[in-house]
């Protein structure tokens, strides 16, 4: 009897052992007692990450380099070596982040648009559009059958936040409303991701997003706008020998880094205070700030970097819970590569295109 005893305790004591060795004291266990984040909140989450992108896109490159005299934005933008419309740049990058394949699904619309394509596509929308025309301080949701699957919608008023939207909208010879000030709601910004199977009770507003799907759609996002930004204006501005991208952007007649162009999305996106922080990190980071910050950081990069197909994602407490998620951050450019490998204070100088750079690690405040 003694030797049962004390071979269970001896089984306990290794359970014990090796619950300390799987769950860091701080972290949950992924697997029970995960919470949710409601459809609602999930969907201010994301719009914050649109938002940002094109509100830095429109003030940092189109505004600053058409007062600098340097370039313009124009509808023909391919033909005439200018700069996106910050509606085009929104448009390209929705078409990315839609065809991911994530679920998420956004675009733009309006009652008064340039391209028809962009007018409501349901009476829903119609009167979503009115109501945040009238009342901007606030989206217009609902939830709709698609199929054999229930879908969460929701219409964000898209406002002119600089004079490059409204000008354009004002003189286009097919535009319908000529007189929009800055500020204005132009349009609206409609989110769709699904919520579960008809089979299951008609969902509610407190129907909960698991935080890995939310992690997931605010990072197709980010993934989508810096593709835009990378490709369709630092690529090919540099191509053409028109302006180049550098690091003191500031100070010079030049574009941001797509790294800085990122890390300023992220800025102005925690400003919402929706319960959303990314940031880039790095094993090498040129500014030391960039590097990682605890245990499960430093961790996250060096297993993503091996295994650069999934993100590496926690669950956390500090008074309340949060969801982490870090995604791999690949070299999609040449600027990236040139700039990283011919920096100073770079501790990495071999990099080549599509290798993994560091991470955007993504955090989210559960309920």
């Amino acid at each position: 009897m003694k030797n049962r005893i004390r071979f269970f305790r001896n089984i306990l004591a290794c359970t014990f052992v090796l619950a300390l060795i799987l769950v860091e004291p701080g972290f949950a266990d992924l697997t029970s007692g995960k919470k949710g984040i409601s459809a609602h909140k999930a969907a201010n989450m994301i719009h914050a990450v649109i938002e940002a992108g094109r509100t830095a896109y429109s003030k940092y490159i189109v505004n600053r380099l058409h007062e600098k005299k340097l370039l313009v934005a124009t509808e023909r933008w391919r033909e005439d070596g200018g700069l996106l419309l910050p509606a085009q740049f929104l448009k390209i990058s929705s078409e990315i982040s839609n065809s991911r394949g994530v679920g998420l699904r956004y675009r733009l619309t309006s009652l008064w648009p340039i391209n028809q394509e962009n007018l409501p596509r349901s009476e829903t929308e119609k009167t979503g559009l009115e109501e945040v025309t009238r009342n901007p301080d606030k989206p217009f949701t609902w939830v709709v059958q698609k199929g054999d699957m229930w879908f969460y919608e929701a219409i964000y008023p898209d406002k002119a936040v600089t004079e490059s939207c409204v000008s354009c909208h004002n003189s286009h010879p097919k535009s319908s409303k000529a007189d929009f000030k800055i500020g204005d709601v132009m349009g609206g910004i409609v989110i769709d991701f699904p919520l579960g199977t008809h089979s299951q009770k008609a969902p509610t507003g407190a129907f909960q997003v698991s935080p890995e799907v939310v992690t997931d759609y605010v990072h197709a996002v980010l993934q989508a706008d810096r593709k835009v930004y990378s490709k369709y204006i630092v690529q090919r501005m540099e191509e053409q020998n028109i302006i180049q991208s550098r690091g003191d952007w500031k100070e010079q007649k030049a574009l941001m880094l797509p790294a800085q162009f990122l890390m300023k999305v992220g800025q102005i996106a925690n400003r919402r205070k929706v319960g959303l922080h990314f940031d880039l990190i790095s094993l090498w980071p040129i500014n030391p700030r960039n590097g990682p910050t605890n245990t499960f950081e430093k961790m996250a990069l060096e297993r993503v970097k091996i295994h650069p197909v999934r993100p590496y994602e926690r669950l956390w407490t500090d008074r309340k819970p949060f969801f982490q998620s870090v995604y791999p951050d690949r070299a999609v450019t040449n600027s990236c590569v040139t700039c990283h490998n011919d920096h100073p204070a770079s501790p990495k100088r071999d990099f080549k295109i599509n290798d993994v750079m560091g991470g955007i690690a993504v955090t989210i405040a559960l309920e």
